[in-house]
């Protein structure tokens, strides 16, 4: 007799059933059986409170059906929207994720790698900081953001032409003097490219333009100070500003308001990603909106893929603007500070 204090086992619900332990095996693996033997395993599985080891199952077929994610963190709305869209894709796939916060540290980065490798996961998305990340060959690795290495997919949208069209935008509402705010890692990467587009977006529109550029872990006071610099008896110096992130735009505009600096009315602010607060509630300001939804399932998609000589070394998805309420237009969307 089994003990009670051991986990049941497929032999005890083939007795249980009265069935043959083939039978069990199939019903649990969905293959078809005759319709009173399934029900008496489920009556079984039930009764027993037996529980498939998937792990196990996925380690006989090489494959455990679940994926490390790498994400620097899930305070920032923007990385637990991601977060949470690819770990619904992976689920809609009967795939779990294995969540991996490294806080930007890339000797974190490295150790999750290892660590995950060391599960037998089938595969790591990740957006990473670490300039030197080693990836074993043999597992398939997806990148966010960043240009890993050879062989090694990145996933991200058009930073380029969102950077030029927050330049166009703001001069088609008028601003003639611009400056852009940025705080980001010195990495080379896509996001870096927003400057870039930025700049062109000026230089083609005639805009006199600035940037202030801030290192990851620079305190976000810094861009106070510069604001603080280009106010002039009363008036501040710029009309338009874009802000490399919708959360470092949230930060400005608080700063602005306690100059007395009125948004969009004597400055309008543009940010970049197209977070929302309160789900479809209210986007953080009007900004350049990136398809997370599109860039998630991309990502699932490239990591399952069969065939690793298909896999792109880059995919782009491309951006939209959303007003919200810090430009002078009407708003398509409710904003938080509208």
């Amino acid at each position: 007799m089994r003990k009670k204090s051991s986990a049941p086992t497929m032999k005890d619900v083939a007795l249980e059933a009265g069935v043959a332990l083939g039978t069990v095996s199939k019903v649990i693996n969905g293959l078809p059986v005759g319709e009173s033997y399934r029900l008496r395993v489920e009556a079984a599985i039930s009764k027993l409170h037996y529980q498939v080891n998937s792990y196990a199952q996925g380690l006989k077929a090489s494959r455990t059906y679940s994926v490390a994610v790498l994400m620097p963190n899930v305070s920032n709305p923007y990385f637990a929207r991601l977060t949470q869209l690819i770990n619904r894709e992976l689920t809609r796939r009967k795939y779990r994720m294995l969540l991996c916060c490294t806080e930007s540290d890339p000797a974190f980065e490295q150790e999750y790698i290892t660590i995950a490798q060391q599960n037998k996961v089938d595969g790591i998305i990740g957006l990473t900081y670490n300039p030197n990340l080693e990836v074993n060959p043999d597992i398939t690795f997806i990148s966010i953001d960043r240009t890993v290495g050879a062989g090694i997919p990145c996933v991200t949208c058009d930073n380029f032409m969102g950077g030029q069209m927050a330049a166009e935008k703001l001069a088609d509402l008028g601003c003639r003097n611009v400056a852009f705010l940025r705080v980001g890692s010195s990495l080379t990467n896509e996001p870096n490219k927003r400057r870039s587009g930025f700049e062109n977006g000026c230089l083609a529109r005639n805009l006199n333009y600035e940037s202030k550029i801030l290192q990851d872990g620079e305190p976000i006071e810094k861009f106070d100070a510069f604001l603080q610099e280009h106010m002039h008896d009363g008036r501040f110096d710029f009309d338009g500003l874009f802000c490399v992130t919708d959360m470092v735009a949230y930060h400005i505009i608080k700063f602005l308001k306690r100059m007395n600096v009125r948004v969009p009315e004597d400055v309008q602010v543009i940010g970049f990603d197209g977070l929302q607060l309160f789900e479809d509630l209210h986007y953080v300001c009007s900004t350049i909106v990136q398809p997370l939804e599109d860039i998630a399932a991309m990502c699932v998609q490239l990591l399952l893929q069969d065939n690793l000589g298909a896999k792109p070394p880059l995919i782009c998805f491309p951006v939209t603007y959303v007003s919200a309420g810090t430009t002078r237009e009407e708003p398509e969307k409710p904003g938080l500070f509208t």
